[in-house]
């Protein structure tokens, strides 16, 4: 099988799932127990913090660990609106559905607003001035790089506007980390969310990175695990392995986003050349492992299940909102027509993927568009 759908979830690395295993059979104790035991787990969800934090230049003391990217975003914006007292709060329109759901949980209670975006993917920073001129206190939240299109937005001169005003900003990094440099303080952002298993990590675990002169409201109430803002009992192996996974990706950083790059551009060439193929945004900066893409003529879901016969597992878009039997949001908010957008596709590589499933990728697509418009004559 060829897996193209490295934006959905990545295989987990095995120096990650090595580093995870005693803490199931044998480095079992519970984190809070004051004995040598809980101590040594203790000890580990430390080291991972300063791994994850050390991923993003941030300070282990900012990173609180989740169950992942969508408890992740609902403690930022939740906890922001209600521990800050915000009284309004705005998102993209490209937002992933755990930022869209939460930011519309608070219809009547907060105003909320929508930042839109050109047909490039592009966040309008029109929008951004104008709800950052209003006085009352604004929550936004944008996210670093769109996990459809891959289009990486400008978050820190957006950043740069809200502080200026005296409001709050909040990204979620989640579709970046691995594939871009991201930095929490550079960014000057005040919240960040990350993932685990979009890095080669464990599922099951993610991380608000906050900063600490927020007042945030924790959603989850009772022993007061990560500084009283997740109780919980922590799920020591998944958080070791986001840490493992964070270290290995901070490591590898330049010699993986090479090889991506060098796959994203192999394959976009050679895709350019067939006809009635158009590339969503693709002449901005992008994620370099992701082309979102449709073929004339081909649905989306159909071209899907076709190319899933041949062996080769692509998405239609997001794959927390691939039953929706919709068209991307995404596509809808740049003003791509209805019948192009339900033809698109999402190409996200992997570290294992090689040129020669590009060819057989490209091979497959030949042969299903040559069948397409066999079918269209009779």
């Amino acid at each position: 099988m060829i897996y193209f759908d490295h934006n959905a979830t990545t295989p987990i690395n095995t120096k990650v799932l090595e580093e995870m295993l005693p803490f199931f059979d044998q480095r079992y104790a519970n984190p809070s127990s004051i004995h040598s035991q809980g101590r040594s787990a203790r000890k580990a969800i430390d080291i991972a913090r300063e791994q994850v934090a050390a991923l993003v230049h941030a300070h282990p003391s900012q990173v609180v660990f989740t169950s992942g990217g969508t408890e992740a975003n609902n403690l930022a914006i939740k906890g922001t609106l209600i521990g800050m007292g915000c009284g309004r709060v705005a998102c993209s329109t490209i937002e992933h559905p755990s930022i869209k759901d939460v930011v519309g949980f608070f219809d009547g209670a907060v105003r909320r607003d929508e930042v839109s975006v050109d047909s490039r993917g592009l966040m309008a920073q029109d929008d951004i001035m104008r709800l950052c001129e209003n006085e009352s206190p604004l929550l936004l939240s944008l996210m670093l790089a769109n996990n459809e299109t891959g289009a990486v937005q400008n978050i820190g001169k957006f950043a740069r506007i809200a502080r200026a005003k005296g409001h709050y900003i909040h990204t979620d990094a989640v579709s970046a980390i691995g594939k871009i440099p991201v930095d929490f303080e550079a960014l000057g952002v005040h919240l960040m969310t990350l993932s685990g298993h979009k890095i080669y990590g464990p599922k099951g675990v993610g991380a608000l990175i906050y900063d600490k002169s927020l007042d945030l409201e924790p959603l989850v109430h009772g022993g007061g695990q990560e500084k009283g803002l997740r109780s919980g009992t922590e799920n020591v192996p998944a958080i070791v392995g986001f840490g493992k996974a964070a270290e290995i990706a901070k490591a590898d950083a330049e010699k993986n986003q090479n090889y991506l790059s060098d796959l994203q551009s192999y394959f976009e060439q050679k895709l350019k050349s067939l006809p009635g193929v158009i590339i969503f945004s693709g002449n901005v900066e992008r994620l370099n492992n992701t082309v979102f893409f449709s073929v004339s003529g081909i649905d989306g879901e159909t071209l899907l299940m076709m190319l899933d016969e041949y062996g080769i597992a692509v998405t239609s878009g997001s794959a927390c909102s691939s039953k929706s039997g919709t068209p991307s949001h995404v596509l809808v908010a740049m003003g791509i027509d209805e019948i192009t957008a339900r033809g698109a596709i999402r190409v996200s590589f992997g570290l294992q993927n090689t040129k020669a499933e590009i060819e057989v990728f490209l091979g497959v697509l030949k042969t299903i568009m040559d069948y397409n418009r066999q079918s269209l004559t009779f």
